[in-house]
């Protein structure tokens, strides 16, 4: 799936994340994606391992796949 603008000035990407199996797990990962710069909100579901995140731009795959190894988890890329 390819970034989607919702809003002027807001991009939606929704994340495969393995390994998620948990609130704890959604909340780890959502606290470390929200850390990236321009990240306005972070919403994982650890059943279907989805994390969609809306953004002012579209984010570096980097940063997010840095952001979910930090949390302890892997980035299987955009859904």
């Amino acid at each position: 799936m390819t970034a989607q603008t919702d809003t002027p000035g807001s991009v939606t990407t929704v994340y495969q994340v393995t390994g998620m199996s948990c609130g704890h797990c959604e909340g780890s990962v959502s606290g470390e994606i929200s850390r990236i710069a321009g990240v306005s909100s972070v919403k994982a579901v650890a059943s279907t391992g989805e994390v969609t995140v809306v953004s002012e731009n579209p984010l570096d795959d980097e940063a997010v796949r840095a952001a979910v190894d930090e949390a302890g988890f892997e980035l299987a890329g955009k859904a």
